[in-house]
């Protein structure tokens, strides 16, 4: 991890000679709040807050959700007695088996607090790196282009080729076929992918049924009606009221209108 977070972020070695696995969950305020989950969060030696997450399917509310992640990251550090000079740096790395950054041909984007026209830095507190798996032939920075074919690598003689580039990717590779081996941690892996998977039929049937009724319904009734009923499948699945409201056109009292009438059921 070391390796691959100075092939991705150029910082210098001496941050990366204490680094610290934090718990991943993003603290939840109240009850109602989204709990949000990253694949690994990670603290340098600095007190740098790092997150990386790796993303395979393409949902429409992907750059919100990790800007909301970036701001949680950063806003739970502060505590009651806590002062803003005592902020560390919040950075979210997210590797895509898609192309989010669609306005760049480059493999690694980064987004930072700039002046739009001078481009001069407002704060290095807050830094999105996207790491696009599609575009890894474009990757001029060798050490990062080889931990990336690494990742999206799929047979096994395209793992043993990026394997052979770097002593510390061919640790790696071997630690993976000793996990692949492993037959209660390939259970866990296929219990993940198989959650996620059918998370992402829920979404789409919740999408697909209300779309589907507002047609049946008419034009303007029926769209209607398809959007009250795409809001109630978003909202059963957990969804908070500013992603419907995204998802739907619908405004926060028509949502809270079908909330209670959820409740009331």
């Amino acid at each position: 991890m070391k390796d691959f977070l100075k092939a991705v972020l150029g910082l210098p070695d001496s941050e990366f000679e204490k680094i610290t696995i934090v718990d991943p969950h993003l603290r939840q305020e109240g009850p109602a709040d989204k709990l949000g989950i990253l694949d690994v969060k990670v603290e340098t030696a600095s007190g740098s807050k790092l997150a990386i997450e790796i993303q395979v399917k393409n949902v429409r509310e992907m750059r919100p959700r990790i800007c909301y992640y970036l701001a949680n990251m950063l806003t739970d550090q502060l505590g009651p007695k806590a002062k803003y000079t005592e902020l560390k740096r919040a950075i979210c790395i997210v590797i895509t088996d898609f192309s989010l950054v669609t306005e760049s041909e480059k493999c690694h984007t980064t987004f930072q607090m700039r002046e739009v026209g001078e481009h001069f830095p407002f704060s290095d507190l807050l830094e999105i790196d996207v790491l696009d798996l599609t575009k890894t032939s474009s990757e001029k920075n060798k050490n990062l282009a080889n931990w990336l074919n690494f990742i999206r690598a799929e047979r096994e003689e395209e793992f043993e080729m990026a394997a052979q580039a770097s002593p510390v990717i061919q640790e790696a590779y071997t630690y993976l076929r000793e996990l692949s081996a492993d037959e209660e941690a390939r259970l866990l892996y296929e219990a993940r992918l198989k959650a996620q998977r059918d998370e992402w039929s829920r979404l789409d049937e919740a999408l697909e049924k209300g779309e589907a009724k507002g047609r049946a319904e008419g034009e303007a009734h029926g769209l209607a009606k398809g959007k009250a009923e795409v809001a109630r499948n978003l909202a059963r699945l957990g969804m908070d009221v500013e992603m419907i409201s995204k998802a739907t056109g619908l405004d926060a009292v028509q949502i809270d209108e079908i909330l209670s009438e959820i409740a009331a059921d």
